[in-house]
């Protein structure tokens, strides 16, 4: 089975993010930055499709030269290849897409896995965007997935609920939290992963759909308010809510 994971190097969860200089992008001085947590359900599920059904097991993503310590992380959990599609510039979800898609077609693979959504801008559209552009059906939310002679029965998250889907290979999964719980990397896979290789490539190029127009950080929350401790503060509360603070 030939499966495909994209993945993205993003900023750690923990990171304090700040807006640059230009105000078009953040300021990376002091941020550390990781695989993208979705992701790392992805690669697990394509590292538990292998075990079950053998074939191997490739990790692209688009970006940086910074991007490969994203790609060690993959390679370190068990990947078989890792790909970078290298481009400095700045893309919007389409062109990342696109790039990946352009990639992707070349191997011609039986499972394509995405992370639900990347935690950096959270657009949550390149999945199906490269679903998309392949022309194959695409599941997102995935939380439970079995494939068998040809075809994937997926269950999803929906409002609400969970709702069963079925569809045939090759096709596109977009993994959520629950699918699995994501395995360490061994020591000796950390060692291994330092001397494999990552094959470099020139990403193909799309035009900017989206401009970034600005970027700002949210206003500070002002003080509370402390309006009383009985019915007689409800009026009051009321009024703050409908004049000021405008949410009803």
């Amino acid at each position: 089975m030939n499966i495909v994971v994209c993945v993205n190097h993003v900023p750690d969860t923990e990171a304090k993010i700040k807006v640059a200089s230009d105000n078009l992008s953040i300021d990376k001085a002091g941020v550390n930055f990781m695989l993208s947590p979705y992701d790392e359900i992805a690669i697990e599920e394509g590292l538990r499709m292998r075990e079950k059904f053998k074939g191997e097991v490739v990790a692209i993503t688009l970006g940086s030269d910074a991007h490969k310590e994203t790609l060690r992380k993959a390679l370190a959990m068990g990947v078989d290849k890792a790909v970078l599609l290298k481009d400095d510039g700045l893309r919007d979800s389409f062109g990342v897409a696109f790039g990946l898609a352009e990639e992707i077609k070349q191997r011609n693979p039986d499972v394509v896995l995405f992370g639900r959504q990347s935690i950096d801008y959270d657009d949550a559209q390149v999945g199906t965007l490269v679903a998309e552009m392949l022309g194959l059906p695409s599941v997102a939310v995935v939380v439970k997935l079995e494939l068998q002679d040809g075809k994937a029965v997926c269950e999803r998250e929906i409002e609400g609920g969970h709702e069963v889907v079925a569809t045939t290979l090759p096709a596109v999964f977009l993994a959520q939290k629950g699918l699995n719980e994501p395995r360490y990397p061994s020591l000796k896979g950390i060692m291994a992963a330092k001397s494999k290789p990552i094959e470099e490539k020139s990403a193909a190029q799309s035009e900017l759909r989206v401009e970034t127009v600005q970027m700002r950080k949210p206003p500070a929350k002002g003080a509370g308010k402390i309006l009383g401790t009985d019915k007689s503060a409800v009026p009051e509360l009321i009024r703050l809510l409908h004049e000021e603070a405008k949410v009803i």
